[in-house]
């Protein structure tokens, strides 16, 4: 028995000394590593700063009404096309009862003055006619009857004003047809038929009935961090991505930096207008999100590497370089702009050299 378990033993030692050799064998047999290579390319290299906004009109007009009164009758709806003066609603004046009382009063006291008037002109135009009085006298009544007239004219205008919202002989411009101010598109109506509505004065914005804009005029509102505001100048140009126009950039041209700044998420922000640049090709509503790519600095078709390949030491860039078949050694260059990807390469190498890729 105990000869069969020292064979045992003998035959589990001599399988573990094979394995190990076979181990061995195995690992002296693997391939060696197989550095990467790649060589520098030309490319635009871009410095920017991004900022957060919208796009909207520069200019939106509220339309408001004049008088107060209910929405009659609506004529536009958003997106159409207006120029100045086109009509836009019509509002249906509720008088205010003490208003509407004088002047009925006004009318009735107009029509007593022009009767009486009347009579004096009937009574001495028979004596004139008859040269009992000469014409002279007869003028005096003739004035007054004329200016009874005018005033039953104007109280009757201004009856038709509290109750209709215009005067009898300039209908045509009559306060309850509300007009388009401006040449746009309207972007909003925010009334309908039937709503009360209430006229802008010193007291009160009033009801817009519209909005109007011009959506050829378009700015780009954003923010940008404070410590990006210093490297901005007015006419620096932006790269817009428009967040519902997919795989098309837009460009503007800076024209306002805040001087004061506000306090967003608890950092400190900047606001920001650039005019964009609209083409016939895309339309771009009002509101749209996007994101501005602040043009810093930048270099047009420069010879320039991934900047994972560059290692620094005492404040000199390096890559390795290729000399022979998976062979390599360190070689200084000079760098210049950087857009956090690629890096622009100033001297060192050229477009043939074959760079080590790090693992």
């Amino acid at each position: 028995m105990k000869r069969i378990l020292r064979i045992a033993v003998l035959i589990a030692l001599f399988g573990a000394f094979v394995w190990t050799l076979w181990f061995l064998y195995q690992k002296d047999q693997e391939a060696p590593v197989v550095f990467e290579t790649t060589t520098p390319a030309y490319r635009d290299i871009i410095q920017k700063s991004v900022a957060t906004g919208s796009v909207v009109p520069r200019n939106e007009i509220f339309i408001k009404p004049q008088i107060s009164g209910i929405v009659q009758k609506i004529y536009v709806k958003p997106g159409d096309v207006l120029k100045e003066g086109d009509l836009i609603a019509r509002v249906k004046v509720i008088p205010d009862m003490v208003a509407l009382n004088n002047a009925e009063n006004r009318v009735n006291r107009a029509k007593i003055s022009l009767s009486n008037a009347q009579m004096d002109y009937d009574r001495n135009k028979q004596l004139v006619d008859d040269q009992v009085i000469s014409q002279a006298e007869f003028q005096q009544f003739e004035i007054a009857r004329k200016q009874a007239m005018e005033e039953l004219n104007a109280a009757e205008d201004a009856l038709a004003i509290v109750k209709e919202g215009v005067s009898k002989k300039e209908s045509n411009s009559s306060l309850t047809l509300i007009r388009s101010t401006v040449n746009g598109m309207v972007l909003d109506v925010p009334v309908e038929e039937g709503y009360n509505v209430i006229e802008a004065n010193n007291f009160n914005e009033g009801t817009t009935i519209a909005s109007v804009a011009d959506m050829e005029n378009l700015i780009f509102e954003g923010q940008i961090d404070e410590s990006e505001v210093e490297k901005l100048e007015l006419g620096m140009e932006l790269i817009m991505n428009i967040g519902a126009i997919e795989d098309e950039t837009f460009t503007a041209k800076l024209e306002y930096i805040s001087p004061k700044g506000v306090t967003e998420e608890g950092a400190i922000k900047f606001e920001i207008e650039a005019a964009v640049e609209v083409d016939s090709t895309h339309f771009i509503r009002a509101g749209y999100s996007a994101n501005a790519d602040v043009v810093l600095d930048r270099r047009d078709s420069v010879l320039s590497i991934n900047e994972s390949l560059v290692r620094f030491e005492d404040g000199q860039a390096f890559v390795e370089v290729e000399v022979g078949e998976q062979q390599f050694e360190k070689r200084a260059i000079k760098t210049g702009l950087s857009d956090g990807i690629y890096i622009e390469v100033l001297e060192g190498i050229d477009a043939d050299t074959k760079l080590k890729v790090q693992n």
